[in-house]
């Protein structure tokens, strides 16, 4: 009986931290996209390095 009991906390205490993982994993795929959406929406460059300055003649 106590060897159920002690399978029984050691399956609840997997399932906590494969939600938690899972809870981790949403997180970061929300952020990544949301990263993604700005980056598509902002307007841009205006200039580069290579643009900043005339050349000499």
């Amino acid at each position: 009986m106590f060897e159920y009991e002690l399978q029984k906390i050691n399956a609840a205490e997997l399932i906590r931290r494969a939600e938690q993982q899972r809870l981790v994993r949403e997180i970061r795929t929300a952020r990544r996209q949301a990263r993604r959406a700005a980056r598509k929406d902002r307007e841009g460059r205006v200039s580069t390095r290579h643009d900043r300055f005339a050349r000499a003649a």
